[in-house]
């Protein structure tokens, strides 16, 4: 019987790296969704030390069933032998070159080969680096400034400028970009005008299209000349195996993939029609040296190589759907009706009702229960082959014992005195420029 008596978990060797990792690395970390303000403080880990399977193990050599998944990239799992073993192979010889590596002609092709209206392929090591790429791609390709873009899409300056983090980005840069909502096509025409170049966003992220919303993005660039790019760090090679335009059924001009593509090794790609991507023959510059790296190439393919040879994308779709469908049957038992689980199989989230509840408290109450567990969650379910039906049973479980003690800590008032350590901390606090009209500029193409 599960007990949400049971003990949390013991955190001294994290509290010590932490203590030492304040004061000489900003943030304590390289990626702010894992990081110490994205778990309780004082009760969460915050030192990993290895990992298996869907694994992770923490510096205090304690283990828990993780949904976070390094944030994305294991899409396989951790130790993923069949991974691992081509990188190792491809270690023997040799991770950089003096000359392009043939590696890197075999992987282009088998995207080219997996992923629909692939005409050329370049890789990079993060998706920003790819999203911001095919931002300068779109400018140059139609000789306009603005972009008008949905979701998030890394740290670079023509996107970061929208959110309340934009210190240190010229103004004249912040004004070129602006944010139009998820499913309202009104949105995006009050956004564009004749000097928007492209249309970035995540195709999906918790909320499925409605009513043709994609359908109705490729026809309003095709009317107007503009360049749709999928931001496809999330979709691509989870959704399915080519990524949300196969699943769709939708034309990007440019595709931006990474995380899932290599299995937790660092490469992005960028990828799409010939006559734009053609332009970084001469005109536009983009070139970096790890571009090439063949562990990441070897590991992308060997990854790509599995999910064509096994059920992956069936798998996630199995556990995703097991997991999502007992959450949402317990709520609405336990008429929880304030708390939501939204998303896609292979990666859903928890969503609250902020005029009931406050989010950043409930996310923190629920981690800090499922820590009782050995469960390590910070507010989405990402899945990976290594996730069975015994783990999603278990998880299930878990909800069983939390969930009742959450209605009742919400009920009561007292669900802020429930947390035994320092509530998680928001990203961002706004986007701005939202479903701003850009100026009006007449262009000539």
């Amino acid at each position: 019987m599960l007990n949400t008596e049971a003990p949390l978990p013991r955190i001294t060797t994290s509290m010590q790296w932490l203590n030492q990792a304040e004061g000489l690395i900003p943030s304590a970390t390289q990626t702010l969704a894992k990081g110490p303000s994205q778990h309780v403080r004082g009760i969460a880990p915050v030192f990993a030390k290895r990992g298996y399977g869907a694994t992770i193990v923490d510096v205090d050599d304690q283990e828990y069933l993780d949904y976070t998944m390094a944030v994305g990239p294991l899409s396989l799992g951790y130790c993923f032998p069949e991974i691992d073993d081509a990188i190792r192979g491809q270690l023997d010889n040799g991770i950089v070159f003096s000359l392009p590596h043939h590696l890197e002609v075999e992987v282009a092709t088998l995207i080219r080969d997996v992923v629909p209206n692939v005409e050329r392929v370049r890789f990079s090591k993060t998706g920003a680096d790819v999203v911001s790429a095919a931002v300068r791609l779109a400018r140059a390709h139609t000789g306009r400034s603005t972009i008008v873009c949905c979701g998030y899409h890394g740290w670079h300056d023509w996107y970061i400028g929208v959110t309340d983090r934009h210190a240190g980005i010229p103004q004249s840069i912040r004004d070129l970009t602006f944010t139009f909502a998820y499913n309202d096509v009104e949105s995006v025409l009050s956004a564009i005008d004749d000097d928007t170049a492209a249309i970035v966003l995540e195709p999906t992220v918790v909320e499925s299209p409605e009513n043709n919303f994609l359908q109705d993005l490729r026809r309003i660039c095709d009317d107007r000349g503009i360049i749709l790019v999928f931001d496809e760090m999330w979709t691509g090679f989870r959704l399915a195996l080519g990524g949300a335009q196969e699943y769709y059924g939708v034309r990007a001009d440019l595709i931006c993939f990474s995380k899932a593509i290599a299995n937790g090794m660092p490469l992005s790609v960028l990828c799409g029609r010939a006559d734009i991507m053609d332009r970084l023959e001469e005109d536009v510059f983009w070139f970096t040296t790890f571009g090439g790296e063949t562990l990441s190439l070897a590991a992308a393919q060997a990854t790509i190589h599995f999910m064509q040879g096994h059920d992956v994308i069936g798998h996630l779709d199995v556990v995703g759907r097991r997991l999502s469908g007992a959450l949402l049957e317990l709520t609405a038992d336990l008429g929880i009706s304030w708390l939501y689980t939204k998303g896609y199989p292979a990666r859903t989230m928890i969503t609250y009702d902020s005029n009931v509840v406050d989010p950043l408290i409930v996310r923190s109450y629920l981690q800090q229960e499922l820590l009782r567990y050995a469960i390590l969650w910070n507010g989405f379910f990402t899945l990976s082959y290594s996730h069975t039906v015994a783990d999603i049973d278990r998880t299930v479980a878990a909800f069983m014992e939390i969930l009742p003690q959450l209605a009742k800590h919400v009920h009561d008032g007292t669900l802020r005195s429930a947390l035994e350590g320092e509530p998680v901390g928001p990203v961002f606090r706004r986007t701005g420029n939202f479903n701003m009209r850009p100026r009006t500029v007449t262009v000539e193409v």
